[in-house]
Parts: C-alpha cells; sequence; structure tokens
C-alpha cells in the first residue's frame, strides 16, 4: 500500500441509477470510510468548512473516532461543501487509482441526491434560483424592475426577500441585461461585425461560443469581448445558446435534470462540433460540467462525449492560439494593475491558470495571481444561513486584493468577482472598489476593442 498516489487522478461514473446509490445504510458505510480516512489525514483543513466540521466533530466525540459520531449530526459537513473540487484535484493524497478511493465531493452529491430523492423536492428558493433560463427570460422583459428589486440598498424588497426567501440582504447580487448577449451576437452577424479579421493568425479556425446563462442574461458584455477578441485573431465564429449546463441543480444533488441537460445541449453542439468547430465555454463552471462532470454522469452518451473532447475555456483557447498562431499586434499595456482569481472550477479542468496566462501576453501589464477560493459557491454565498461564512472563507482573497491596489479584479467565475469585491467592501467600506470583471473583456481592451 502507498502513502499517497503519485498519479494522476482519475473518476469514475457516479452509479446513480443504481437503487443502491440511494440506500441510507450503504451511503453512511461509504461515509464512515471516506471520514475516517479525512480524519487521519487532514491535509483538507484549510479548504471548504466542511473539513473543519468534520475534524471538530470527530474529536469532541466521546472516542474522539467516528464509533462515537451519530450519522444524524453529518448534515452541517455536507450542508459546507460548495462542490468546488479543490480537495480532489488539489490536496487528497487519496483519490483513485489509489485504493483508498476517496472521493469527497461526490460522496457530498451522493447525499445530496438521496436527500432530495427522500424529500421529493429541492428546497423552495434553491430550486427557483436554479431555473436559470426561466429567470433570465423573465427578468429580460422587466430587467428595469427586477434589478431595481434585487439592489442590495433596497429597503423595500431586500429585507423582504431575506425574510421569506432566506437571501441575504447584504449579498449583491447579478444584474439582469435587457437585452441577451445571443439576441446582441444575432444582430452583429446580421451586420457584418463578426467577419474574421483578414490579417488575423487564427484564419484556419473555426469557434462556437456557448453562451452560458450567466453571459446570456447577466453579463452580455463578456460574450460581446469574447466575439471581438476571435474575429479579430481570424477565428470563424459562431454563437449557441441550447440552455442552462446545470451546475445549480448539480448543487442540489438533482442527477435527473442534469442529464437532461447533458442529454438536450450536447444534443444541439452535437452538428457544429461534427463541421469542426471548437466549442468554447466563457464560465469556469460549465467548463467544468461540459469536460468532466456531465461524462460521469451520462457516461453512454456519444454526443457528450463528443462535447467533452470539444470543449476549451475561452482564456485556454486564446492561449493556445498565442502558442501556436502568435497574436496579431496591437496589444496595448492596460492602465492599472490586475489581480487574476483562478476560479475554483477552472482549476478543477486541469488546464494550468490559463487567465492568467493570457493577461501575461499584455504587454508590460502588473499581473497578479490569486489561488484560492472566493467563498461563493453559487447560493452558498447567497443564503443568509451561509453568505457569512462564503464571506469567511473567502476572505484571505479579498485581502489579498485590497492590498494590492489593483483597479481590477478578474476571475472566470463571474459570481466569484463580484464576492471578491463586496469581501474588500467588507474590510473597509471606505475603500475604492477595484472593478470586477472577466479576464476576456480585460484583454480585449488591451487591444482597444471595447
Amino acid at each position: 500500500m502507498k502513502e499517497g498516489s503519485t498519479e494522476a487522478p482519475i473518476r469514475y461514473p457516479l452509479d446513480w441509477h443504481n437503487e443502491e446509490f440511494y440506500d441510507r445504510a450503504a451511503l453512511d458505510e461509504e461515509a464512515r470510510r471516506q471520514f475516517d480516512v479525512c480524519h487521519g489525514c487532514r491535509r483538507c483543513f484549510n479548504l471548504c468548512d466542511s473539513f473543519p466540521r468534520l475534524f471538530d466533530l470527530i474529536d469532541e466525540s466521546e472516542s474522539g473516532e467516528l464509533d462515537t459520531v451519530a450519522s444524524d449530526d453529518f448534515g452541517p459537513i455536507i450542508d459546507g461543501c460548495t462542490m468546488c473540487d479543490m480537495c480532489f484535484m488539489t490536496k487528497c493524497p487519496y483519490v483513485p487509482p489509489h485504493e483508498f478511493n476517496l472521493d469527497f465531493p461526490h460522496l457530498m452529491l451522493r447525499y445530496r441526491a438521496v436527500e432530495l430523492k427522500e424529500k421529493g423536492k429541492a428546497p423552495f428558493t434553491q430550486n427557483q434560483l436554479a431555473q436559470m433560463d426561466r429567470n433570465g427570460s423573465l427578468a429580460e422583459k422587466v430587467s428595469g424592475l427586477a434589478n431595481w428589486g434585487s439592489a442590495k440598498g433596497n429597503v423595500v424588497t431586500r429585507p423582504v426577500m431575506s425574510a421569506t426567501l432566506g437571501i441575504d440582504k447584504n449579498v449583491e447580487l447579478p444584474k439582469f441585461t435587457g437585452e441577451t448577449f445571443m439576441k446582441r451576437a444575432e444582430k452583429s452577424a446580421k451586420n457584418g461585425e463578426l467577419e474574421p479579421n483578414k490579417e488575423g493568425t487564427a484564419k484556419d479556425r473555426k469557434a462556437l461560443i456557448y453562451a452560458t446563462c450567466s453571459v446570456n442574461y447577466n453579463n452580455p458584455g463578456v460574450g460581446e469581448a469574447a466575439l471581438k477578441v476571435l474575429t479579430h485573431l481570424g477565428v470563424s465564429v459562431k454563437t449557441d445558446y441550447p440552455g442552462c449546463c446545470g451546475m445549480p441543480y448539480l448543487e442540489q444533488g438533482n442527477l435527473e435534470k442534469v442529464a437532461q441537460n447533458a442529454a438536450s445541449v450536447s444534443a444541439a453542439l452535437r452538428p457544429f462540433i461534427d463541421e469542426g468547430y471548437d466549442i468554447l465555454t466563457l464560465t469556469a463552471s460549465c467548463g467544468l460540467m461540459f469536460k468532466f462532470e456531465w461524462p460521469l454522469i451520462v457516461p453512454d452518451n456519444e454526443d457528450v462525449k463528443a462535447l467533452s473532447a470539444a470543449t476549451r475555456d475561452i482564456s485556454e483557447y486564446i492561449v493556445q492560439i498565442a502558442d501556436k498562431n502568435g497574436l496579431p499586434d496591437g496589444l496595448q499595456t492596460i492602465e492599472g494593475g490586475v489581480q487574476v482569481h483562478l476560479a475554483c472550477h477552472a482549476r478543477a479542468q486541469n488546464m494550468g491558470p490559463k487567465s492568467a496566462d493570457l493577461l501575461r501576453l499584455i504587454p508590460d501589464a502588473d499581473i497578479g495571481v490569486i489561488e484560492r477560493c472566493s467563498g461563493h459557491g453559487g447560493t452558498f454565498g447567497v443564503m443568509k444561513d451561509t453568505h457569512q461564512l462564503a464571506v469567511k472563507v473567502g476572505k484571505p482573497v479579498a485581502r489579498n486584493v485590497a492590498k494590492s491596489e489593483a483597479k481590477t479584479v478578474v476571475s472566470d467565475c463571474p459570481l466569484a468577482a463580484k464576492h471578491i469585491v463586496q469581501g474588500v467592501e467588507y474590510l473597509d467600506s471606505s475603500a475604492k472598489l477595484p472593478e470586477a470583471a472577466h479576464p476576456v473583456e480585460v484583454f480585449a481592451r488591451a487591444y482597444g476593442l471595447i
């Protein structure tokens, strides 16, 4: 037996169609097996709050071991997991192919799947927030009213949302756009604005931008920046958005819904893949779902397999062009420093710090890198029961950003970037706050495209 694995981690498909997957006794046995290894190792003590909760629970038990811990007390451990995957990808020495076969995030996912099956539905607010396409489509029609109602300083609506929905009244919620990215992209195509640059270096490439729900409904400027950069590089670009990747449902353990989204979205994107298009994601969570999570949930779906192989993160793709084809002239330095937050779901893709590599292509750019969790974790950073814990987890990141006095903080995760800026504000309400942006927006500015 080896003390720790020196091989690349692998993951096994989730056996979620098997009835034993939902058997409480079998789940408890597996949880205790993994928890015992974690308790003896403790390398993940400084990641999410699940691990301190686990270690304290066992340490404070009668025997100091798992044998005197009641299974009913495991709930806070499960609730503390943000599904960031950092324990599996960066810390744990006992992930497969090691014989201990630990996969803590997927153990937490199994717990949530079992609870969902037993209760029949997810908590009301989380379930409503997970319906990204419905929410975005409705809010687009009344974006002004929706943004007024969700504004952090609204003393009329936010206390009501806190009391009835459990949404923390102090959290900065995403704003909705009155015109989706897909509609803007369609106009740009009709106006001939998506013609590839004849002087570009990547004229042999074809790429389809998968809009993601975040960019389509909340941050269309990110998509527009990506379009302008890619066409400037000479890439032939199309856009599409068949639906959400389902990450919010994954957080709830709703594997059936994730599988449905995987089947429908991958089927819609398959014709583009067959035509030779690379599929580009603009949000880290979507890239992680396409590349890794979907193939583990629907391992026999050929469309999902093809999509996994064809998917690239937008920063990953541009850096690849720079390495293989070079870049057109014209990049100019940018004013003020940039702190690059490497989002957990980008790190979990095992592709390296591509957003930082992208911005280091900008001449004389002052780039700092933060390789630590922002603490947001989807609804984890939104609900009043967990928002302050999310702030606590992200405080080291916010402190580093504040200390740097950078003008801009970027992240592959739009929620993480906003959460970091709010964390800086919590540290000093009088501080000049950095702008929250996506790496491709900063890169587009360096080319003078936006």
